[in-house]
């Protein structure tokens, strides 16, 4: 199994690049949050997922861990959800609104995604809504431990932000979205994370 690539970028698409490592060139499709954040000729790291078909070996690249592992969560544990529907999943939400949206059981805002309809969203929060985020409180708020492309932090919402901050705190992800959705409300828009964490303990 190839875990991460570190290489050069020699050609990028939307979804496909071409990462040159030690000489060797990588065919790997990322989605669209990966390939946002590259830029073709720089180096970066990615993580990644091979899969082994009968007609081929796919690689699949992603900007983090927390990516890769929603990636690999969606194909073996939704019935329906393929590698194509997965990366399209991962290009139009960030993970951290996805497991919020799936611990809220927010249909609404999964079918919101392009090729996710009502029944299919509504199949997603059944078979995940005791998966996602349960690796978050091993990690701090923002990308996943490791880092992402180069290395970065990659700074979230933050409501995400704070949402993390109290799944870390050992709260359910369900209780720490529904926490943080209330003092926003009460704080407004404009609120820091550091704000609505404290808003957030402070009534707990």
């Amino acid at each position: 199994m190839i875990g991460h690539l570190r290489g050069t970028v020699l050609e990028m698409l939307p979804t496909q690049l071409l990462l040159e490592v030690g000489g060797v060139g990588y065919e790997i499709l990322v989605p669209l949050s990966t390939s946002g954040r590259i830029d073709s000729g720089g180096e970066v790291t990615l993580y990644t997922h091979l899969a082994v078909r009968e007609d081929a070996h796919v690689l699949y690249g992603f900007a983090s861990r927390q990516e890769r592992d929603l990636f690999r969560i969606l194909i073996t544990s939704v019935t329906g959800i393929g590698p194509k529907i997965a990366l399209n999943i991962l290009g139009a939400m960030p993970v951290a609104r996805f497991e919020q949206a799936v611990s809220l059981e927010d249909a609404a805002a999964l079918s919101s995604i392009p090729g996710i309809g009502k029944k299919t969203a509504e199949r997603i929060i059944v078979e995940l809504r005791d998966k996602v985020g349960l690796g978050a409180a091993s990690r701090p708020s923002g990308i996943a431990a490791g880092g992402g492309v180069g290395g970065d932090h990659v700074s979230l919402d933050p409501v995400d932000e704070a949402v993390r901050a109290l799944i870390a705190l050992q709260i359910r992800p369900a209780d720490a979205a529904a926490m943080v959705d209330k003092a926003r409300k009460k704080l407004g828009d404009a609120a820091s994370t550091e704000e609505l964490v404290r808003a957030c303990l402070q009534k707990s």
